[in-house]
Parts: structure tokens; sequence; C-alpha cells
């Protein structure tokens, strides 16, 4: 599917070099216009090659009739299968190029803005699509913040260790977003570097470096967050296996003494007094309980149970 607008938000013949199309829309293109596409407008092959390509990485290229951005970011950010979406740009003189494989969930908003808001030239509609893309990077973190904290708080609420393999895919899912958030902060510091820039526009793709370089930081201090959570994960662990043991040592200790009287009194002897008593049966369990209780109560007293 290709379409294209004017300034005025209307539609226009994008074969047709005087119809005074601003911006060029190609989604799931098929051969025929790919073929008609590359006879329009003189993209370069490995630029073209890079847009069909899907899972290709964020980059920026300049290209002697153009200058070629792909954009890849996030999509889905609970989705644990593909979770990124990707945009291609092409930016000529007077005219945007995109292309995208898949549909990219922020193009239609931005479609929109064309002839309502001041989106008058490739450029400006380029600057918001990257501004949206770079936006899924926060909503991404908003979700991630939410999940650590509830993580948190089962730990707390239900005071026991949760799965240690959740915080890890946690782990490896934000270090391929974290690599995301690096590529397409590189892309664009690329492009506002290399390119020929009015200021006004120099200020907007500015404001995406900033936008993603916060990204970047935020995804960074998540980091530190999780691995916070995994140490506490961890402490928990030891605490209650510390727990475990003490409990463990108590009741060893407990018993220690009454298996010597058991044993004292289980001996072989003929002349042990306690065995032709009327009461010895029952001595020997009151000396049992009195010891285990007055040890129970000990430990308890001193903290140790």
């Amino acid at each position: 599917m290709i379409r294209a607008k004017r300034v005025d938000g209307e539609q226009c013949d994008w074969q047709d070099e005087q119809s005074g199309c601003v911006w060029v829309d190609v989604q799931h293109p098929s051969p025929e216009e790919i073929a008609a596409l590359k006879a329009r407008f003189k993209m370069h092959p490995l630029a073209l090659e890079d847009a069909l390509e899907h899972g290709h990485w964020s980059r920026y290229e300049q290209y002697p009739a153009h200058e070629f951005i792909t954009f890849r970011t996030l999509v889905k950010p609970n989705d644990h299968d593909e979770f990124t979406e990707r945009l291609s740009l092409f930016l000529f003189p007077q005219v945007l190029l995109t292309f995208s494989n898949e549909r990219v969930s922020y193009i239609e908003s931005v479609w929109e803005m064309v002839g309502r808001e001041s989106v008058n030239t490739g450029l400006e509609v380029a600057y918001e699509l990257l501004d949206e893309g770079a936006q899924t990077f926060f909503r991404y973190i908003g979700v991630f913040e939410n999940g650590l904290d509830e993580a948190e708080e089962r730990i707390f609420a239900e005071k026991r260790v949760q799965n240690a393999q959740e915080v890890f895919e946690r782990k490896h899912r934000l270090a391929q977003v974290r690599s995301l958030a690096n590529e397409a902060l590189n892309a664009v510091n690329m492009l506002n570097r290399h390119m020929q820039l009015e200021t006004a526009d120099q200020i907007r793709f500015r404001d995406v470096q900033d936008t993603l370089s916060r990204a970047a930081l935020r995804l960074d201090g998540l980091r530190d967050s999780l691995r916070g959570l995994l140490d506490l994960q961890l402490s928990l662990q030891s605490q209650r296996m510390n727990e475990v043991m003490k409990t463990l040592t108590a009741v060893s200790t407990v018993f220690l003494p009454l298996t010597f009287l058991a044993g004292v009194w289980g001996m072989n002897f003929q002349f042990i007094p306690e065995l032709h008593w009327r009461y010895g049966y029952a001595f020997a369990w009151a000396s049992f309980l009195l010891t285990a209780l007055g040890l129970a109560a000990y430990f308890k007293r001193r903290q140790w149970w």
C-alpha cells in the first residue's frame, strides 16, 4: 500500500513530481510497487535493501540523493515474543518517504497531524515520527517500573522468595531494550551531526536525542533496580535459610539432654536405682519434660528461637 499527503493534509498523487506531496508512506509494498517507487525516487540500493530487511537495527546513512535512517522501537511492552517495530525513512530534499514491513503503532497518529497541526515539511513529519517512536521506550519503562513495584510488594507481603526465573527474564528483556534505545540514539545523533539542517530542524532532532538519552539513563537505572531486587531475593532466601537452621539447631539442642538421659537409663547395669523404683518411669518422663520446657523457655527469652 502506498499513500501520500500534501501540506494541507489532502491526499496526492505520489508519482507526480508536481503534486506537492511532502510525505509518501509505503506499507507492505508489493514487487510492482517497489519497482514504481524505484522509478520515481532515486533510492540507493543498499538503503532499499535495509528498508526491506526484517528486524534490521537502527542506523543512519548519508547517500548522494537522500538521507536514510531506519528506526527500531517498541510496540508491545508486555509481549514476550516479537515486541519491536521498525520504520525506515528516506529524507529527500522535498519529500519524506517512509517504509514499513509491518504495522507501526504510531504512524497513524502522525498521519492525522499533517494538515491539522504545524507539520508542513518532510523534516517536520520525520521529527514527529522519530519523537513518537522515542516515546515508546518511556511506555515500556512505565510498565517495567510497575512490574518491579508489584514484585517487591509480593515479596514483602507474602514473606517468601519469588521465582528467580522471573527476575532473569526481566533482566534479559531489559538488556534487549537498552540495546535498542542506544542504537536508536546513535542513529539520531548521526543524523543530527551529518545532515545539513536549518536551526529549527536541528532543535527538533536534538529534542529526539534528548528523549532517547533520558530513556537510556532511565533504563540504566532500571538495571540497577533489577539488580537490587535480585539482591533482595537472595537476602530473603539467606534469611529464611538462617531461620530454618536456627530452628533446627534449637530443636536439636533441646533433644540433646533428653537423648543423654535416655541413654543413661537404657544402660544394662544391674544396680540402677530408678529401675526398681515404683515411680521411676514417671520420674524419667518428668525429667524429660522439665528439661525440654526449661531449654525451650530459655531459648525463647534469649530470642534464639
